[in-house]
């Protein structure tokens, strides 16, 4: 059996968390030849030590079951002793897809798994999506589970508070949320829900500053991947209660983002961008994502060093 990281058994998730973009040779298939050195990158570059893996930086909704389980595999195999918490995102939109892939999990025996609402038949109510989630999590008994809420993608309205009113009870595994919308009012009526062993992790990087007051103990994002290090210089910085590091940090990053979403900053940009500032092969995007010129992203690369003129 293939073992995940397997932190002590009262170790919580929290920090940054880097959702992985996943490697696609020339012709489009998965290329699993650059997962161990895209790990040594995140842990000795950026200093990040927790993948959310096969989520929608890594493209999921284009991925096929039988690819999602060769890449969970390797990711857990190769992060064994380097990553301290490796999260398998397992939501699918069919059911029987999501069922196959926790009961895969749950051999691989991740330190987590997670999954989003699905998107094209939606849940109408937040019981609705609670028993999709109940039922997806029956699968893997042995490992924890997360609640994906990304609203803005799904299309899903329901507030992620109404998802959580009484979870911990249909779900035992339930340890968290990654909560990745700019709703500060919903995510702070899941912190006050929350219990002691759960994680709330924001997922919105650009106001990542803006959760942690009101009770964010982790991050999930995509520049966690090329940014993680000044990101944990925010994290230092407000755990030190020096806001003025935390704000000068977070202001950079707004500038970055803005100006890269003006551009445009889609998934198959960022990998690229991701590309240019890792060294790593990551290839193009899938259809109907486009891929993205080198031109283009230089352009968001210059900027972005001319944010932070030391990477």
């Amino acid at each position: 059996m293939m073992s995940g990281t397997a932190p002590p058994a009262n170790k919580k998730l929290a920090g940054l968390v880097a959702a992985t973009f996943t490697p696609f040779n020339d012709h489009g298939e998965i290329n699993l030849s650059v997962i161990g050195p895209y790990i040594d990158y995140l842990t000795e570059k950026q200093g990040v030590k927790n993948i959310f893996v096969n989520g929608t930086t890594g493209e999921f909704a284009s991925l096929t079951v039988a690819e999602r389980m060769s890449l969970a595999e390797d990711w857990c195999q190769k992060a064994k002793g380097k990553m301290d918490h490796v999260i398998l995102h397992i939501g699918c939109s069919s059911l029987n897809d999501s069922l196959e892939l926790a009961r895969h999990a749950q051999r691989l025996q991740p330190d987590g798994i997670a999954a989003i609402s699905p998107s094209f038949f939606k849940p109408a109510t937040a019981e609705a999506l609670r028993m999709f989630l109940h039922k997806v999590a029956a699968a893997a008994p042995d490992i924890p589970f997360y609640y994906y809420h990304l609203p803005a993608v799904t299309g899903v309205k329901i507030l992620a508070r109404d998802v959580l009113d009484g979870i911990e009870t249909l779900i035992p595994t339930f340890r968290g949320i990654k909560f990745s919308s700019t709703d500060l009012l919903d995510f702070g009526r899941c912190v006050s829900l929350s219990q002691p062993q759960w994680s709330l992790l924001y997922g919105v990087d650009e106001q990542l500053l803006g959760a942690l007051p009101l009770g964010a103990q982790g991050a999930v994002g995509s520049t966690y991947n090329y940014l993680g290090s000044h990101f944990n210089k925010l994290l230092s910085g407000y755990e030190s209660c020096d806001l003025t590091q935390a704000k000068t940090i977070q202001f950079k990053v707004q500038d970055f983002i803005c100006f890269a979403m003006k551009k445009r900053f889609d998934v198959g940009v960022n990998k690229q961008v991701m590309e240019q500032m890792s060294g790593l092969t990551l290839g193009p995007p899938r259809l109907p994502v486009m891929p993205c010129t080198v031109e283009h992203a230089q352009t968001i690369v210059h900027k972005l060093h001319s944010v932070f003129p030391e990477d």
